[in-house]
């Protein structure tokens, strides 16, 4: 009897793929594909799959080749990009998306991307946080803008926020853009504009020595840690007074964001530690900048955009790091509803 075995391999073939993996011929039927079924013509969960690894920051290129070593299947980076391109709509309904009436703290950003309209030139993409009354974190959209980074576009973007239903923020924290505070009040008028902490003391060692870190960090440290804004100017005259000959742009910058910085001291220690501590934009555009810069630069505007949104849709896919942050804010929580009882809603309300 003619032996099947004997005859080589021969192509399985699928709907996303240009030839197929080798399947051996099997005289006794013994054999079962666990990754590609015997007359599989779809590979299951395919959509899911590229698009966990695009938002994963693999380029078009890198699944391809991905799906070519694990799977055995020629996948185009053609049909990826159409995968991907399958989320727009999806995307579009999540950046119109109504939102709540009053937020905790908003926490902004931007970031640069490169983008090929034309040449390759950096654009701004606007990132957003939410810290719900539930203590809860929510993107809660992302904007594509032009130039730099600068406070006109921002009026746009909260804008559109209260637009999409935000009458009150407690607090929004940002990286001290000159101009901000301004389009802040015009939007949502009793918001506090708090500069964000991490910024500070990063612009701060990034204008000083490495050697001089340690030291300066102990100078910097009785100014955020003061129990009142006069404690606070005190620790930064000291400061001032070690460094101001050595690095007089470190003294500058402290004492230029001063008016933005000071605020949160004049609250309960709950709200100051997650005003002051907690880098919630930061964490998310790490995320971002590992996406941005494994594809170099995207391009059209609308790729970017589809690149950080997927990212955004993966963050915490098992829900554990939203617990985390529920958990570390109900302190901060309780504190805002006594400190901004007349602006805090019934709990019915949200």
């Amino acid at each position: 009897m003619w032996d099947r075995r004997r005859s080589g391999p021969t192509p399985q073939t699928g709907q996303h793929t240009d030839s197929g993996p080798r399947v051996t011929h099997d005289r006794a039927g013994t054999f079962e594909p666990q990754i590609v079924r015997k007359r599989q013509r779809r590979l299951t969960g395919v959509d899911e799959m590229v698009i966990s690894l695009y938002a994963k920051g693999l380029t078009t290129g890198e699944i391809s080749a991905h799906f070519a070593e694990i799977y055995g299947a020629s996948v185009s980076k053609e049909t990826i990009s159409r995968i991907t391109d399958k989320v727009l709509d999806e995307m579009n309904d999540w950046s119109r998306r109504p939102l709540d009436e009053v937020y905790a703290a908003v926490f902004i950003d931007a970031i640069q991307v490169k983008v090929r309209d034309g040449q390759v030139a950096n654009r701004p993409i606007y990132a957003a946080i939410g810290v719900t009354l539930a203590g809860e974190k929510d993107v809660l959209g992302l904007w594509a803008g032009t130039g730099g980074e600068g406070a006109k576009f921002w009026l746009s973007v909260l804008t559109d926020l209260r637009n999409r239903g935000v009458k009150d923020v407690f607090f929004l924290v940002c990286d001290g853009l000159k101009g901000l505070p301004e389009v802040v009040a015009n939007v949502w008028p009793q918001t506090i504009v708090q500069t964000c902490l991490i910024h500070l003391l990063r612009n701060s060692f990034r204008l000083s020595s490495k050697r001089d870190w340690d030291a300066l960090r102990r100078d910097l440290k009785p100014i955020y840690h003061a129990v009142n804004a006069d404690a606070a100017r005190s620790a930064f005259e000291t400061m001032a007074e070690n460094w101001g000959k050595q690095y007089p742009a470190v003294v500058r910058l402290w004492d230029n964001a001063w008016q933005e910085f000071i605020p949160f001291l004049d609250y309960n220690i709950e709200i100051r530690k997650v005003l002051c501590s907690t880098n919630a934009i930061e964490s998310l555009n790490a995320r971002y900048r590992r996406a941005v810069k494994a594809r170099g630069h995207f391009p059209t505007e609308a790729a970017a955009l589809k690149c950080l949104y997927l990212v955004t849709r993966s963050l915490d896919p098992t829900g554990t790091g939203k617990v985390r942050w529920a958990m570390r804010w109900k302190p901060a929580i309780n504190a805002f509803a006594i400190t901004f009882g007349d602006r805090f809603p019934a709990a019915e309300n949200y």
